[in-house]
């Protein structure tokens, strides 16, 4: 009862974690059909390709013992050892090929539908997992049913696929009986291609019903009740309350750092109270005028008071400090646009130095 009062809770459709987490433990849609539509494609791929230029071959290397049997010695274990290494490498030769694409093709089919990864807990032992009430539960439950229909269908659609194909050839069969015996390869190659390509059609409907089906079940199983969705959301802005707090920590310290350097200015512009911009520029270091600090409203006040306390000029420019702040970031010259609206300032200030007050306006 508990189980179907949580399964009428998940009302909800999956959020982006919660699909991601699902794929992180390992839990994502796999349709079975489709590695082995991959793997009857390779195996249609080498009947048409592989299979007519290899079967020559492995009969050329069997006629030596198959046309002149006396001629191979059976007396001792060594005679039927080196008997049975020419027939393993020539029959290696025949299958290895057509093994490999198979193979391949197979695997492609399930690495194809989701990124391969490894889930480690998911092969460790869990003995909890050994229970007769769910096995039973797994094979007589809506899910086993639902697979074993699956397969009777598969295994239904593909013999009456074969037996519509073997009636519609019945008279090539026959007539193979009376043809030259030189041409009986290429027959049954012709009539192994057809039905393997008979059946392939049959096996990509299936393959592509339930590949949508066991997506649309993943996603029905990772459901989520209104709950789980607010508590996720929870979670969520916990995440954001404390990046925000990361980011006001750093700012801060930032800002701290930048004042520190205040007292190290040679002049502060300022808007007259929104924006302040503390620069240095000594014609003995070289260089263009650097920017030390800046700020606005309270970080403009204190960089005035700074400077203030270490007699810095403050020169009131509004279109020029508002200009600094947006354009020069700190400790860094400013731009070659700005050489000119300084240089006024540097020369103002050298000459007034001795009778200037601490706050004036700037003649232009």
């Amino acid at each position: 009862m508990a189980d179907d009062k949580d399964s009428d809770d998940k009302t909800e459709q999956a959020t982006e974690k919660r699909l991601h987490d699902a794929a992180e433990r390992g839990d994502v849609p796999v349709s079975r059909e489709i590695p082995f539509l991959a793997s009857l494609s390779a195996y249609l791929l080498v009947d048409i390709f592989v299979l007519p230029s290899t079967t020559p071959n492995l009969v050329a290397a069997l006629l030596h013992f198959i046309d002149d049997p006396s001629g191979w010695r059976l007396d001792k274990s060594s005679d039927a050892i080196a008997l049975f290494q020419v027939v393993a490498v020539a029959s290696a030769r025949f299958l290895f090929p057509a093994v490999l694409m198979i193979m391949a093709f197979g695997v492609a089919g399930s690495v194809l539908q989701n990124a391969p990864r490894i889930v480690l807990s998911r092969i460790m032992p869990d003995l909890s997992r050994i229970s007769i009430g769910r096995g039973a539960a797994r094979l007589f439950g809506p899910r086993g049913w639902t697979e074993f229909f699956k397969s009777a269908l598969k295994l239904g659609s593909v013999g009456l696929v074969v037996a519509m194909l073997l009636g519609a050839q019945r008279y090539v069969l026959i007539s193979a009986m009376f043809v030259d015996t030189v041409d009986l390869p290429a027959r049954l190659l012709a009539l192994c291609a057809n039905a393997t390509t008979a059946v392939g059609l049959a096996v990509l409907v299936i393959a592509g019903a339930d590949f949508t089906w066991t997506r649309i079940h993943w996603r029905r199983d990772q459901m989520m009740s209104r709950h789980e969705v607010k508590e996720e959301v929870k979670q969520a802005e916990g995440d954001r309350v404390m990046k925000a707090r990361l980011r006001s920590l750093r700012l801060d310290r930032s800002r701290k750092r930048m004042l520190t350097n205040v007292p190290k200015a040679t002049m502060v512009v300022v808007n007259p109270t929104h924006y302040a911009v503390a620069l240095r520029y000594v014609r003995s270091e070289g260089g263009a005028p650097t920017v030390l600090a800046k700020g606005v409203d309270l970080i403009a006040l204190k960089i005035r008071e700074i400077a203030i306390e270490n007699d810095i000029p403050i020169i009131e420019d509004r279109p020029l400090a508002r200009s600094l702040y947006d354009a020069v970031a700190v400790d860094s010259a400013i731009p070659q646009e700005f050489y000119r609206a300084v240089a006024e300032i540097v020369h103002l200030i050298q000459q007034k130095r001795s009778s200037w007050p601490l706050t004036s306006k700037r003649i232009n």
